[in-house]
């Protein structure tokens, strides 16, 4: 090509410390605009074929390489080649080879960045991106790829070794630091997440200090995004996992079941021995039957033994109604649809207080769905406050305005 043109000039007539220079820009342009038109039209051919391809395999790989240009990247390999072709016959000024060389760094590069696209994206299409995801990593070495990179393209300008420059980094290793500090945390923030398990995309992440209650939607180098309930998206250094708490709902999701653990508050005034009548009448409760029996029978057998005069009230042992009521739940929850039966069930008294005597309910549902959980929870205790007045107790409610009076079972 330059020989051609050379030529071509010298027929011309133009002074010859004039046509070196005229050739060489003249065989530049004609390289440039060939090089881009052959390149414009493998992309589109190439490009063409994969999109037509693409669209008859089941397999989701191929669009994934089209829709991240790992193709268009590709096409320009055809520029090397064409290049190679227009380089004979050139002057040995040094500048060809160094365009060459620049050329090949670049193309190379976008070929690896547009692989590491994709294979990020093709990584997120299996199970396992959920618990391992990839992405930091994936990131940070799409960043040494760039650095790497222009490193190439600088000491090929210089002629220099690209160690120099390498060895130079040393010494700009503070001011580095300092600029991708974020990054920096970022990925170490994100080696120990995944090493230890814990995060996961698809995990539900609150964070009280940041007003994030929600689901983890993404999980790159320097940051995480977490969908909140309300649909708005609060995200958060990837570091901030690490030096500071938070609740991963993970664990609840996983067991299959999610603990209730809400207490109601009994009015202490109501709480008293269970009359015959009252046990007579609580025994037709099929849930109760079989309890009021062996409890009775023991405490027959206890007081026989202890031969007290049971005339007297605090002689002796007798049922009380709240804790006929406490039997009365646990079996209650034992029997429902709606609880684990495999987890624990356990109702308790707590300490009483001002606010009445809590009995605390500690089981599982049978569901992780929140809105679920949250109908289960509410028909257990809409069941409960519905049925204490027939245990003669009363829910305590704190007095309002002037009325100091406590509502029970039988008030007017």
């Amino acid at each position: 090509m330059y020989r051609l043109f050379f030529d071509l000039f010298t027929d011309t007539g133009i002074e010859e410390k004039y046509i070196e220079i005229i050739t060489y820009t003249a065989a530049l342009i004609t390289a440039a605009v060939c090089c881009i038109a052959l390149r414009t039209a493998v992309k589109f051919i190439l490009v063409k074929i994969i999109s037509k391809t693409s669209k008859l395999t089941k397999t989701r790989w191929d669009d994934i390489l089209l829709e991240n240009k790992f193709f268009h990247h590709l096409s320009n390999l055809s520029v090397l080649i064409l290049f190679e072709l227009f380089m004979t016959g050139f002057p040995e000024t040094g500048l060809m080879p160094k365009i060459q060389d620049i050329l090949t760094v670049l193309i190379f590069t976008g070929i690896a960045a547009a692989a590491v696209n994709s294979t990020d994206v093709i990584y997120r299409e299996y199970e396992i991106s959920k618990t391992k995801p990839i992405r930091g990593l994936l990131q940070v070495a799409k960043v040494m790829l760039y650095i790497i990179g222009g490193i190439l393209v600088i000491a090929i300008l210089l002629g220099e070794s690209p160690i120099v420059f390498i060895g130079g980094i040393g010494a700009a290793t503070a001011v580095t630091s300092l600029i991708f500090k974020d990054a920096i945390l970022g990925f170490v923030a994100g080696i120990q997440l995944s090493a230890n398990d814990m995060l996961r995309i698809g995990d539900r992440l609150e964070l009280p200090k940041h007003n994030a209650d929600g689901t983890v939607t993404d999980l790159s180098l320097t940051t995480v995004k977490i969908q909140n309930f309300d649909r708005t998206i609060t995200t958060v250094p990837a570091y901030t996992l690490i030096s500071e708490s938070f609740i991963n709902w993970r664990g609840m999701e996983a067991s299959g079941g999610r603990r209730i653990k809400r207490a109601i508050y009994i009015d202490a005034a109501g709480i008293g021995f269970c009359s015959p009548q009252m046990l007579e009448r609580l025994r037709k409760v099929y849930l109760l039957e079989k309890y009021i029996d062996d409890r009775q029978a023991q405490i027959d057998e206890y007081n026989a033994a202890l031969r007290a005069d049971l005339s007297v009230t605090v002689n002796g042992r007798r049922m009380t109604n709240l804790g006929t009521f406490r039997a009365y739940i646990s079996e209650y929850l034992k029997q429902h649809p709606g609880i684990h039966q495999d987890s624990i069930i356990m109702v308790r008294q707590l300490e009483s207080s001002g606010d009445g005597i809590p009995l605390e309910i500690y089981a599982f549902a049978n569901t992780v769905i929140w809105a679920e959980y949250e109908v289960i929870q509410s028909d257990i205790f809409d069941h409960l406050y519905a049925i204490a007045p027939e245990f003669g107790l009363a829910i305590y409610q704190h007095p309002a305005g002037s009325d100091l009076r406590l509502y029970r079972a039988g008030d007017g």
